[in-house]
């Protein structure tokens, strides 16, 4: 029998030039302090990063770009995403160089946009339906098996569930079941179901049975107070980008014919304007609703002396639009051969 160690599948960072940047350094007075958030000097250019950041958070800065000028390894993108990180750490940043825009595939200005759009974060708010409680009884019934023979199929499982103001006993579907088998719930846990979707997220074992001589280290959580059928709140951050992404997809089929057409597909595919359209439409109906609010984030495009007019006049329009990010120039032009 062949039994082997992997590595864990939770997703690890690479140490680059600029994770250690935690934010701008500052004082809350708004002076910089000689080594703080990861920066060592460059303290006029910080402070004055920290006025933007200001400016930023009181809604007054919005449709200006900021322009960096500094020979090589000053610390151009440090500042930008010092920037970022001092606005939250939920603000998406989305760093660019100039010569991006000159794809063989892509127009120059489709290249921008896209960036644009991944700089521009929506925070989703949703209202969902959960049941929640610690488990009292977890049964599956059993029914005769479909494919014949002598075996029995998961039909579906009576479920227990306990809260402070009482209990409740569900009847759930078999794909329930196996959600349940997958989080390892066992009699004694904290869960909470998704009415709708059916998910199911196991809390932790319930404190009632900390006193018990158990060898595990197990999280220990209290009994979920109100009822056991509530509405909780759940916080999602996607980006504009990712939207439109989701929606340009091909929803193929499963004929011939659209298995064919989703494998010529070329790699990258353009996402039209009126797709996007279509997007922001949803979007400001989401605003306006108040279940979703924009995060404008920051775009940082390097060596910005590599665009053309078409690319600057671009620019000046989408600086303009009401979801613009905040963006920030860096060049070294004249200032290094």
């Amino acid at each position: 029998m062949n039994i082997e160690e992997v590595q864990s599948t939770a997703k690890k960072q690479r140490i680059a030039t600029h994770t250690h940047i935690r934010g701008l350094g500052l004082e809350p007075s708004g002076r910089a302090i000689d080594m703080a958030a990861g920066f060592v000097g460059q303290k006029e250019a910080r402070e004055a990063a920290g006025l933007v950041v200001d400016m930023i958070k009181q809604k007054k800065m919005a449709g200006r770009a900021l322009l960096l000028a500094g020979p090589p390894g000053t610390g151009k993108t440090a500042l930008a995403l010092g920037v970022s990180q001092e606005l939250g750490t939920k603000v998406p940043f989305c760093p660019m160089v100039g010569s991006e825009v000159y794809s063989s595939e892509v127009k120059k200005t489709e290249v921008l946009m896209e960036n644009f759009r991944r700089a521009i974060g929506l925070r989703i708010k949703e209202n969902k339906e959960v049941y929640e409680g610690e488990v009292t009884e977890l049964s599956p019934e059993e029914t005769e098996s479909l494919t014949g023979g002598y075996g029995k199929s998961i039909g579906g499982v009576i479920i227990g569930l306990k809260t402070i103001k009482g209990t409740k006993q569900l009847r759930l579907e078999a794909s329930i079941y196996d959600a349940l088998i997958k989080e390892k719930v066992a009699v004694g846990d904290v869960i909470y179901i998704e009415a709708n979707s059916g998910a199911v997220k196991r809390v932790g074992r319930s404190d009632a049975f900390a006193t018990e001589f158990d060898l595990e280290a197990e999280e220990y959580v209290p009994l979920p107070k109100g009822e056991v059928s509530k509405k909780k709140e759940i916080v999602q951050d996607v980006t504009l980008h990712d939207l439109d992404a989701a929606n340009a997809r091909p929803q193929g089929g499963q004929d011939i014919l659209s298995l064919m057409g989703q494998m010529m597909k070329p790699r990258k595919t353009e996402i039209t304007d009126k797709l996007r359209q279509e997007i922001n439409k949803v979007v400001n109906g989401f605003i306006d609703k108040g279940t979703a609010e924009l995060v404008p984030g920051v775009l940082f495009i390097d060596e910005v002396h590599m665009l053309d007019m078409e690319c600057f006049s671009y620019l000046n329009r989408a600086l303009e639009s009401s979801l613009s990010p905040i963006v920030i120039f860096a060049t070294n032009r004249g200032i290094c051969n």
